[in-house]
């Protein structure tokens, strides 16, 4: 990525609360037009993060940088105001005014901009347009479900068209259907209009469904950055491992190196398994294998590889998907299959998966 292209450029951040380090040494970048994903559990320093770019927050030390422009350095003891940053914020609240109505709610910051009546209500309209919202311009704000206040949300912090827009967790209030369809809307609304975008978030699903690409936070620090796939298909720590999608962790230790980065891994249960080195280390303690890559067959199957026998323990149903927890000599495997393979609890099985998809960390 080249300077000309960054809009967020953050390097060897530093955020302490007292004697708390809530975000360390931390450097990343955001090119134009792409939206990057902060994930990580409660207090990993995520929206601490996302707070110093918007200036909500006295950093401790490093620098950041917004569409070229130096809004804090610590070295040069500069640190730009957040109504001076040009970056727009949707909250986890929202933030509505419930005494307004939508269209006052939109047209607010346009207002402190000092712009005139007629490019205010020309902007207003535009942006509840892009947000489906138009029809509800005169509703006042409290009598809004979940998912029209986020809309509202969204409309007023791109309507004054920033390069930079901030979310913090802008879904975690809706339930589970309508935050499906509103990370959608989110992403389609981003690529249209080419906004560059710095997300927060804890689901992980959400995280690997919006992201160009994903910065996985842990204590402060960034454990890994990659796209979706790579950050699902080939965790680097066993941090990133546990954290994203369902992946089973598996004790042992690496032997050897073979053409194309596979292994011989050698588990604490006794069978010996075929791994990939990937970007991590041959010699580590453990290996990551999620549970979507997992096959079940019949009892006695050798035909396909890492074939190794196991017992079902426990079915459940999930609708899209069925989850087993299967016993196998390295303890239990939790597997995820179409709802059409069904295998009975207490059934004999070969599970079997491919080398490539039994990363060593």
């Amino acid at each position: 990525m080249s300077e000309t292209d960054t809009r967020i450029d953050i390097r060897n951040l530093v955020v302490d609360y007292g004697e708390v380090r809530a975000v360390d040494d931390v450097s990343l970048s955001v090119g134009r037009g792409e939206l990057v994903t902060l994930l990580g559990p409660s207090g990993c320093g995520k929206t601490t993060t996302l707070r110093a770019v918007a200036g909500l927050e006295d950093p401790t030390a490093g620098s950041i940088a917004l569409n070229g422009a130096l809004v804090y350095s610590a070295s040069a003891r500069r640190n730009m105001p957040a109504e001076k940053r040009g970056v727009s914020m949707v909250f986890q609240s929202y933030a509505i005014w419930p005494h307004m109505t939508v269209f006052d709610n939109v047209a607010y910051g346009l207002r402190v901009r000092k712009m005139s009546a007629a490019d205010i209500r020309s902007n207003v309209m535009r942006v509840l347009d892009l947000v489906q919202m138009r029809d509800f311009a005169d509703r006042p704000s409290s009598r809004l479900s979940g998912g029209q206040q986020q809309r509202v949300a969204v409309a007023r912090a791109i309507a004054f068209s920033p390069e930079v827009l901030l979310f913090d967790e802008p879904l975690s209030n809706l339930d589970a259907k309508l935050r499906v369809s509103m990370r959608v809307e989110l992403r389609e609304l981003q690529k249209e209009l080419g906004i560059t975008a710095l997300y927060v978030t804890h689901d992980q699903e959400e995280a690997l469904a919006i992201s160009d690409r994903v910065i996985v936070m842990n204590a402060g620090r960034i454990e890994q950055i990659g796209t979706p796939e790579d950050i699902y298909r080939n965790p680097r720590t066993l941090f990133v491992a546990d954290f994203v999608g369902n992946a089973n962790v598996i004790r042992g230790h690496a032997q050897g190196e073979a053409p194309g980065g596979e292994v011989n891994f050698v588990t604490v249960g006794g069978p010996v398994l075929r791994a990939v080195v990937g970007r991590a280390e041959a010699n580590g303690d453990a290996a990551a294998l999620q549970a979507a890559y997992v096959d079940i067959f019949a009892p006695g199957r050798t035909d396909v590889p890492n074939a190794t026998p196991g017992t079902i323990h426990r079915r459940m149903f999930h609708g899209d998907f069925i989850q087993y927890v299967v016993d196998w000599p390295c303890g239990q495997l939790l597997v995820r299959r179409p709802p059409t393979d069904l295998f009975a609890e207490g059934s004999a099985v070969t599970v079997s998966f491919a080398p490539e998809h039994c990363v060593v960390l």
